[in-house]
């Protein structure tokens, strides 16, 4: 028998949200077939089996599950012809909802079997299976999904239910308690918004990196306008967009053998160097805030790294993102591309040391390029060495 546990997926998240069985109770799988699907603050991850035979799931679509905890068993073939032994019981789960339409589901939240969105009945909307299990979570009908108005159902539609819900009941708690003369709870006051799942892990990495990195700060004034010439006439020959996201990461990454210490990492007093830069790029489309990683970048054409990008972009809009995608990163570039905002800096990420802030030329003026960095590691003498090989790399394209 091999038992299937949650491993760690990120440093952000305490526990995730089992999402999905690919393989029915009783179901054969083989050793590296996709297991389950687990939802983590920002992106949805599939396990893979650990061993050949047959699956018993000790937990259920829905379910919480912390990171080493047993989610299922692989029995062999003598282990399978036995009975299945009732499984020892876990930590408590959070109670679900006692909404009766939540219970019994009926139109949408009914087709519990169906694969990516479900079948929708005439009239009713299709409703992806993310949006189904957050709606069970939350404990919202299938008459109040109808009540969207909306053929498509997504999980960020039902984010916002919830919020509009929470945000009634919060009036009601609030009038309840001036009646009474009680003081409110800071989450039943009147325009309490809870943070949603992705805000909660950017909030634990912003937290984090506060209390952890000393982090310093330098800019200096670079002309990207031949960057900018460069991207446009890359757009055209390998038919890709490229921009200066995808210049940067280029150039940042052709920097890492001269500039070891800026992608490493610090574990206590020891600076861990990477053998490869792996560049994470911030990607914010107004659905949260993600840092997806291009690996390896110093060894990637550039055809390569604005497809990679053209993905990420994709994914950030849709929330298909695998956690896989989101890790990784050992250098962090943030875009800030608003030609009103002409400075910006960055949070170095946890288990990275820097961050390179980069803004848009405006009117030809040049663009103030800016680099935090954990002072643990990187002075200022050599941030200002890293930032003038970087000038001298991006203007001179063309």
């Amino acid at each position: 028998m091999a038992e299937q546990r949650v491993p760690k997926l990120n440093n952000n998240d305490t526990e995730y949200v089992l999402t999905e069985w690919l393989v029915p109770d009783g179901g054969q799988v083989r050793t590296g077939d996709p297991l389950v699907l687990v939802e983590t603050s920002k992106a949805a991850e599939e396990l893979v089996a650990e061993a050949s035979g047959v699956l018993r799931q000790r937990a259920k679509a829905g379910d919480l599950c912390r990171p080493g905890e047993l989610v299922a068993e692989v029995l062999d073939g003598s282990e399978a012809a036995e009975p299945p032994a009732a499984s020892a019981p876990g930590p408590p789960r959070p109670p679900r909802p006692a909404d009766p339409a939540a219970a019994a589901p009926t139109g949408p939240a009914a087709h519990q079997g169906a694969d990516t969105a479900g079948d929708a009945a005439d009239g009713e909307p299709l409703v992806t299976r993310s949006a189904r299990q957050l709606a069970d979570q939350y404990g919202i009908s299938a008459e109040q999904i109808a009540g969207l108005g909306l053929s498509v159902v997504r999980r960020t539609d039902i984010e916002a239910l919830h919020t509009a819900g929470a945000d009634a009941a919060a009036d009601a708690a609030a009038a309840a308690a001036a009646d009474s003369g009680a003081e409110a709870h800071p989450a039943d006051r009147p325009g309490a918004v809870p943070l949603g799942r992705v805000q909660r892990g950017v909030a634990r990495s912003v937290e984090l990196s506060h209390r952890t990195i000393p982090a310093a700060y330098t800019v200096v004034r670079m002309d990207l306008g031949p960057a900018s010439a460069h991207a446009r006439a890359l757009t055209r020959s390998v038919r890709r967009p490229v921009g200066l996201a995808e210049v940067f990461v280029q150039q940042v990454a052709a920097l890492h053998p001269q500039f070891p210490l800026f992608f490493a990492a610090i574990e206590g007093s020891t600076a861990l160097l990477a053998e490869a830069p792996h560049i994470g790029v911030t990607v914010d489309l107004g659905e949260g805030l993600f840092v997806p990683c291009v690996r390896d970048a110093g060894n990637r054409t550039i055809r390569e790294i604005a497809t990679e990008l053209m993905k990420f972009r994709l994914a950030a809009t849709d929330g298909s993102f695998r956690e896989s995608d989101l890790g990784g990163a050992n250098f962090v570039v943030t875009l800030h591309t608003d030609a009103d905002v002409v400075l910006a800096v960055p949070l170095v990420f946890p288990g990275t040391v820097c961050a390179l802030a980069v803004t848009s030329p405006t009117d030809g003026s040049p663009a103030n390029i800016g680099l935090a960095y954990d002072h643990r590691l990187i002075n200022g003498r050599d941030a200002v060495l890293f930032l003038h090989a970087l000038k001298n790399s991006v203007e001179g394209l063309g």
